[in-house]
């Protein structure tokens, strides 16, 4: 016969055996404040990538008619200098970010960083110590200043290409800013690499010695697939929570490129932007819409990716428990 404790040793026994992802995933799925800023990034981004179905205006609309007007119900966040609305220019702001983010992280931290830490702790020895200095001399100097040289360097004949292109095919490009996000993006992207392949090396020296990797060796397993199949999916728990806490720093970047007058270019539309051309006093005193509903977005878009940083940090970090 069972005894009465059978049923709770089972319940523990399949609380036990549970996988890490679906922990993990429970976990981080009980924290409110972080399931909150995960609807409101994804509100603010849903809204950008769909920007031409959400938005009653072109972002280049002028309507010389109802320049700088206050928040009302055909315009809430008001009109701008032109008469464009300034919702739909959030709005289409929002979509600028979201492409950066997403073009910045997939081939810098997700693309060069995982790939290059899989094979710096897999392999070691000579490879490891090329890539390492490779990273930490890239990294000893100001991001910043680099990726201003990177991209007043290369937008030029990056720009005239591309205007070759149009002149063949009949289709405007630049003015759409194609130009502007693959040069932002390549630039972020070439400086994002070295934290995601530090860590990604860091977990992979741990992982590399455990006994199924030392399994799959032994049944003949090839190395791209010991690396993508075996070891890369048991170090992907600290690489989600560094993504999630490097979106807002990739964000941010963006915008401030975009302030200094490097990054995005008129007609297309960034909030980083928005708030360069309306930052200074005679505009907050006179028509402060234009500048703190950009500032006030940014804020929030900001404020929510650190909250769900903090969020995935608990939930995926062993030892944040």
């Amino acid at each position: 016969m069972l005894r009465d404790d059978a049923q709770p040793e089972t319940e523990h026994y399949g609380q036990a055996s549970r996988s890490y992802w679906a922990i993990s995933i429970r976990r981080l799925l009980r924290k409110k404040i972080g399931v909150g800023c995960l609807a409101i990034i994804l509100l603010m981004y849903g809204s950008g990538i769909l920007a031409p179905l959400v938005t009653p205006y072109g972002y280049a609309d002028i309507d010389l008619s109802s320049t700088k007007q206050g928040p009302s119900l055909a315009h809430p966040f008001g009109t701008d200098q032109t008469g464009r609305d300034v919702l739909t220019r959030v709005i289409y702001g929002l979509r600028t970010t979201v492409i950066i983010t997403v073009v910045t992280l997939v081939t810098g931290s997700l693309a060069l960083g995982i790939t290059l830490g899989l094979v710096a702790g897999y392999f070691g020895k000579i490879i490891d110590s090329i890539i390492m200095r490779v990273g930490e001399v890239s990294s000893a100097f100001p991001e910043i200043f680099l990726v201003l040289i990177i991209v007043a360097t290369i937008k030029a004949p990056i720009t005239d290409w591309v205007r070759g292109i149009e002149d063949t095919i009949g289709i405007e490009i630049v003015r759409l800013g194609v130009v502007d996000y693959l040069v932002l993006s390549l630039a972020l992207a070439i400086f994002s690499w070295f934290g995601m392949a530090r860590l990604v090396r860091g977990q992979v020296l741990q992982v590399r010695e455990d006994q199924y990797v030392e399994a799959a060796r032994a049944i003949g397993c090839s190395t791209p697939r010991i690396l993508f199949r075996h070891v890369l999916p048991n170090v992907m728990g600290p690489v989600i929570v560094m993504v999630s806490a490097g979106l807002a720093g990739v964000a941010g970047s963006e915008i401030l490129l975009s302030f200094l007058g490097i990054g995005i270019q008129p007609p297309t539309p960034s909030l980083g932007l928005m708030i360069f051309e309306n930052g200074n006093i005679a505009v907050l005193r006179t028509n402060p819409h234009l500048l703190l509903f950009p500032v006030l977005t940014l804020s929030l878009l900001l404020f929510t990716f650190n909250l769900l940083g903090d969020a995935v940090n608990d939930a995926f970090n062993p030892r944040a428990r």
